[in-house]
């Protein structure tokens, strides 16, 4: 600390104000302190006195993901003794600190990173103070010293467009989600590849992207089903826009899945009291979110996990928002 701080041009307990996510350093010292920690490779040493929780960092928290995810991780860490912290950075906080400045404040045992989009200098502030992180669903691409969990996106992309193909349909439309998650473009380009595979190309007019809202949901699928030789089914990027498409279809005086079969993507509690109940893609976030709690206190016991990417199965859940298309 003691050279970090002579080479930043300041005091020792400014450096460890850095460390510890505490306020009173100016914006410009405390990025420069930063670059300095991670540049030197700085690692705090150990600490007699373990930190007491897990902190879930959600980047935009929504209660239907949320909620499960929490679980997931609760079912692991309450064996240790642990409790479960969450942050919604998203939400409205101090200017001069990032997020891992805050969260170096509580000084968790580790941080578990949803749906997120953390930079490079995020995990490095974290991997100084000792604190390991594991992202979980990550939007982008984690940097390679970032232990990541995930769902099988891929796959679950490619059994959706082979159940419709399946029972007869050719005319699929397909809405994605944001163009720079992941997951959303691994969907995608799945039902594509399914489709291209079963000789029955994906139409460039049937596909629209938007983001993951019941109200993206609903305007896209109200231009979907506008077209003069509209869509006999819609893959969505989520179960919300598949809601939106359910109201876009009793807008249009279409019954699904008589007119219009549709098929969502993760499996929330809400999709099974739709009517009629949707057929879509589910997402394991429980196991999810105890995998990664496992990875994370894997690490912190010193532990190199054997694999640091873990990809769990997505699974179709077939209901009745599908059925073969009048005009087969």
């Amino acid at each position: 600390m003691a050279v970090i701080a002579r080479l930043a041009g300041v005091s020792t307990p400014t450096v460890s104000r850095v460390l510890n996510g505490r306020s009173g350093v100016a914006s410009e010292t405390r990025r420069q302190v930063e670059a300095l920690l991670q540049e030197h490779g700085y690692r705090r040493p150990n600490v007699a006195v373990p930190a007491a929780s897990v902190e879930v960092v959600f980047f935009g928290l929504e209660s239907h993901l949320g909620i499960s995810i929490l679980r997931g991780v609760e079912r692991v860490v309450r064996q240790r003794d642990l409790v479960v912290g969450f942050t919604d950075v998203s939400m409205p906080g101090s200017k001069s600190r990032t997020w891992a400045d805050q969260l170096l404040a509580r000084r968790p045992v580790g941080v578990i990173a949803a749906h997120s989009y953390f930079t490079p200098q995020d995990h490095a502030l974290l991997s100084a103070s000792g604190i390991p992180m594991v992202a979980l669903d990550p939007a982008g691409i984690p940097p390679e010293a970032v232990p990541s969990v995930g769902a099988a996106n891929w796959s679950g992309g490619v059994a959706a467009a082979r159940h419709l193909l399946l029972l007869g349909h050719r005319r699929i439309a397909v809405i994605g989600g944001p163009v720079n998650s992941l997951a959303a473009r691994a969907r995608l380009e799945a039902c594509r590849a399914a489709m291209d595979a079963a000789g029955v190309p994906l139409e460039g007019r049937l596909v629209r992207n938007g983001e993951f809202f019941f109200e993206e949901g609903l305007a896209l699928g109200r231009d979907l089903l506008g077209l003069a030789d509209r869509p006999t089914a819609v893959v969505c990027g989520n179960d919300l826009q598949a809601l939106g498409v359910y109201e876009a279809a009793r807008l249009a005086r279409l019954s699904i899945p008589d007119d219009l079969s549709v098929i969502g993507f993760d499996d929330l509690d809400c999709s099974h009291w739709c009517g009629p109940p949707l057929t879509t893609v589910r997402q394991p976030f429980d196991e999810m979110g105890a995998a990664a709690a496992a990875l994370v206190l894997a690490f912190v016991d010193g532990e190199v996990p054997s694999q640091t990417r873990v990809e769990l199965p997505t699974t179709l859940m077939v209901r009745g928002s599908t059925a073969p298309p009048r005009d087969r």
